[in-house]
């Protein structure tokens, strides 16, 4: 049977290209909801681009849901700088026409959760429906079989602050209150997502596809690739939020550690860090699988293939 997952989204051309490849997967994959947060892009960006994804996926099935418009405590930071305007920029896909489903993402989290068996959350943004579902009926934390999130970094530091990745550093509170749940984690940081690199050869595979959806994702990763390829001197650019899609297809791509990972939530410098206990120098119980080496060739392979079905 298909593993029951809500993919909880800020698209961005990384998120976009993890829906693509969930929504191309349904032996695998029953996507139940799309729910989307402000993060990337704000919320109306997030609601619009997710059902423009569904459209081109020709996956009008499943729903999308409009989520938080902004993080528990904070105000809202955006990353224009990364996503252009739109979130999608480098893709000419079409304005969806299908409407957005009716109900709040939090509300639906919760109804699917606890109507569902199994459900695993795959977290691609800011976790704020996440924590606001755990305040809302905080009985969810026994019902998710799995949280997969894309988030925080450790040996490599952080990509918004020296500290702190985007994902985490947008809404520390709700990761905090994710990370402190007793929901089995499997974190995605920064330190495998860099290992997953958009190089020229790897974007003429989806070229290469001939096909709408190829065409929109080469296109949406050479635009999204540049910052990172400036900002780190890679020869491509990180490509972090498919690699939550992929490890549910295919684990045997990934490899870490089963470790403590604390939030930090006080204001200033480290806010948004994700303090992981890597070499076990504290007594706290482990928390997380925290990732941080991935089969990059393995992986695109995964990719490509998966966008050539759509």
């Amino acid at each position: 049977m298909a593993r029951p997952i809500i993919i909880d989204a800020d698209p961005g051309q990384d998120d976009a290209v993890a829906l693509l490849v969930a929504l191309a997967s349904p032996d695998e994959l029953d996507v139940l909801a799309i729910t989307a947060v402000a993060g990337n892009v704000p919320l109306d960006l997030t609601v619009a681009n997710s059902l423009a994804l569904v459209e081109l996926a020709n996956r009008t099935d499943v729903p999308v849901y409009r989520g938080s418009i902004r993080p528990m405590v904070n105000d809202l930071i955006t990353a224009e700088y990364v996503h252009g305007p739109t979130g999608l920029d480098g893709a000419d896909i079409p304005a969806a026409t299908t409407a957005e489903a009716v109900g709040h993402a939090v509300d639906k989290i919760v109804e699917i959760v606890m109507s569902t068996d199994g459900v695993t959350l795959c977290a691609l943004g800011p976790l704020t429906n996440v924590g606001l579902a755990l305040v809302r009926e905080p009985r969810v934390a026994d019902r998710i079989e799995q949280l997969v999130t894309m988030g925080g970094g450790f040996f490599e530091g952080g990509n918004t602050t020296p500290a702190a990745e985007f994902n985490i550093f947008v809404d520390p509170h709700a990761a905090h209150l994710a990370f402190t749940s007793r929901i089995p984690i499997v974190m995605m940081p920064l330190d495998v997502t860099h290992k997953a690199l958009t190089t020229p050869e790897r974007l003429k595979r989806f070229e290469n596809l001939g096909t709408p959806a190829g065409t929109a994702v080469a296109g949406m990763l050479q635009f999204y690739d540049r910052w990172d390829k400036e900002k780190y001197g890679l020869p491509g650019g990180p490509l972090h939020d498919p690699t939550v899609i992929a490890y549910l297809l295919a684990p045997e791509l990934f490899s870490g550690k089963e470790v403590h990972v604390g939030i930090e939530t006080s204001p200033g410098a480290t806010q948004g860090m994700t303090v992981v206990d890597w070499w076990g120098v504290t007594d706290n119980k482990p928390n997380a699988l925290v990732i941080n080496d991935i089969d990059a060739d393995g992986f695109f392979d995964l990719i490509v293939e998966r966008v050539g079905r759509l």
